[in-house]
C-alpha cells in the first residue's frame, strides 16, 4: 500500500476520522506536526499528500514559516502528479499554488455543518462521481478561495463560498470544508455570530449522513493511492 504524508498546521487540526479511513485502507500515514516545527521532507517520495487546515492564509510565512516549505511540496506533488489532497488552507493553498487566488477575511464566514451544492461538473470526477446533489460538510473558514486556477475543475459550492471543491489536473483536490471533522472538534471552535450550542447540535443531526459520504470520497482516494503506489513500484522494479 502507499505512504501518505500529512502536514499537520494546528494544535487542534489532526487527520481525525480520514486518517482513521486511510489507516484502515491499509496506507502508512507519516503525519509532521509542522505547526510544532517539526521539519517537512526535502524531498517528496511519498506516495501522496495531505495538507491539513489551520487559521493562516497560504502565504503567511511570519506567522507560519513551515509554509514555505510546504507549498514548495505541494508544487512537486503537482509537478510529479502524486495524489494530493488539501483541507481547508490545505485547499487555498492548493488552489494559489497553481495560480488561483485567495483573500483574506473575505464574504461572510461559514461555521459548522452546511449544505453543499455538488456541481454538474462533479459527474466525471474520480472523488465525487455520483454523490447527493447536497451533502452536509462542516466549515470553519472566514478566508476563501476567490479565483481558481485556470483549468481547474469547480466541483462543489454554498452560497456564501462558490468554491468549495475543485480538482487541478488528474490527482490534486482541495476542499474548503472538513470531511475529517466529527460534531465534538466544533466544541473547542469559536466564532462571532454564531451559537456555539446550535453549531454543535446541527452538526450531530447531520453526522449520520455525512459520515458514509466522506467515507466513500476517503476510499476512492485511498484508492487512488493504491493504484498510484502500485504504477511507482512497477516502474522501480522494470
Amino acid at each position: 500500500m502507499g505512504d501518505i504524508l500529512i502536514v499537520q498546521n494546528s494544535r487542534s487540526g489532526g487527520p481525525s476520522r480520514v486518517g482513521d479511513w486511510l489507516a484502515e485502507a491499509g496506507h502508512e500515514l507519516d503525519l509532521v506536526p509542522a505547526h510544532e516545527g517539526a521539519p517537512l521532507p526535502a524531498r517528496l517520495e511519498h506516495d501522496a499528500m495531505i495538507m491539513l487546515g489551520g487559521g493562516y492564509l497560504p502565504g503567511d510565512d511570519d506567522r507560519a514559516p513551515w509554509l514555505r516549505d510546504a507549498r514548495r511540496l505541494m508544487g512537486r506533488a503537482l509537478a510529479q502528479e502524486v495524489p494530493l489532497f488539501g483541507i481547508c488552507l490545505g485547499g487555498q493553498m492548493l488552489a494559489e499554488v497553481a495560480g488561483g487566488e485567495v483573500t483574506g477575511d473575505v464574504g461572510a464566514p461559514e461555521n459548522g455543518s452546511l449544505p453543499v451544492t455538488i456541481r454538474a461538473e462533479a459527474a466525471a470526477d474520480p472523488l465525487f462521481h455520483d454523490l447527493p446533489p447536497v451533502v452536509p460538510a462542516v466549515e470553519h473558514h472566514k478566508d476563501a478561495i476567490t479565483r481558481l486556477p485556470a483549468g481547474a475543475v469547480h466541483l462543489a459550492e454554498t452560497e456564501r463560498c462558490p468554491y468549495q471543491a475543485f480538482r487541478v489536473g488528474e490527482r490534486a483536490w482541495g476542499v474548503q470544508f472538513h470531511p475529517e471533522v466529527l460534531p465534538a472538534r466544533i466544541r473547542e471552535w469559536r466564532a462571532d455570530g454564531f451559537d456555539p450550542d446550535e453549531v454543535y447540535a446541527r452538526a450531530v443531526a447531520d453526522e449520520p449522513v455525512s459520515t458514509p459520504i466522506w467515507r466513500l470520497v476517503t476510499d476512492r482516494f485511498a484508492a487512488l493511492v493504491t493504484r498510484h503506489a502500485a504504477r511507482r513500484d512497477a516502474e522501480v522494479s522494470a
